[in-house]
């Protein structure tokens, strides 16, 4: 984790007791901000507004609330949650050494269109990463919808325990995420680099569909560049 960080205790999963800033107070950060709270880790969770909008969300899940600079000065590991669009308003020096848990999706109607992600010259995880030049980005927790990640999760060694895919160029920030996945209830499933990524972004075949780690790894295999699913079918 990022040099300010202060290690606390590990559990069976072999994460530490974190500090969790969480940027973005939509679906997916509110429900990643509820998980790691009920797993012992300390949370901060922001949004792009003035932090009091947020009273409410913080009382009800028990965490802190702050800027977008004050949550990402405050995690260990700094969830991104916000809209692709978004990605270069970051409090870049705030991350600085962190981990980035990077939970984007890139949706033309909604953050405009891509000709970099259009010729798959990059993927967005490796756009995230070069606007964030200090930090190390891992790709997780994109391919899953925000009610299943809340309610998928099961104990490990669970029988056809969904599966969640990460992908990552840093070692270490690869371990905590993974441990990370695993605590949360999902199994974990290396992805690759960030490069690699795009086997499950929006519209790959693992991309918000409950596999379990068999069927997230043949997805994975099974993907191709400019290939993609029919519009809105991983909405069930």
């Amino acid at each position: 984790m990022g040099g300010r960080s202060t290690e606390r205790s590990s559990d069976r999963h072999g994460v530490w007791n974190m500090k969790i800033g969480i940027l973005g107070a939509g679906f997916i950060g509110r429900a990643m901000a509820t998980l790691a709270k009920s797993r012992g880790h300390e949370v901060m969770i922001s949004n792009s507004r003035d932090p009091r909008t947020l009273i409410s969300t913080a009382a009800a899940i028990g965490c802190a609330l702050g800027t977008a600079e004050q949550a990402a000065e405050f995690g260990d590991v700094v969830v991104v949650a916000l809209p692709f669009s978004s990605i270069d308003a970051l409090p870049v020096a705030a991350l600085d050494g962190k981990t980035v848990i990077d939970t984007c999706n890139h949706y033309p109607e909604r953050d405009g269109r891509s000709e970099a992600l259009e010729s798959h010259s990059t993927t967005t995880s490796q756009m995230l990463a070069a606007a964030l030049p200090g930090a190390k980005v891992v790709k997780a927790f994109n391919a899953i919808l925000a009610r299943d990640l809340e309610t998928h999760g099961k104990p490990a060694g669970t029988p056809k325990r969904r599966a969640l895919p990460f992908a990552g160029d840093d070692a270490q920030a690869r371990h905590v995420v993974s441990g990370l996945l695993d605590q949360f209830g999902f199994d974990p499933v290396d992805a690759g680099a960030l490069e690699d990524s795009w086997r499950f972004e929006r519209a790959k075949p693992v991309y918000c569909i409950p596999l379990d780690r068999a069927g997230i790894a043949e997805g994975l295999a099974a993907a191709k560049r400019d290939v993609e699913l029919p519009h809105g079918s991983w909405r069930r």
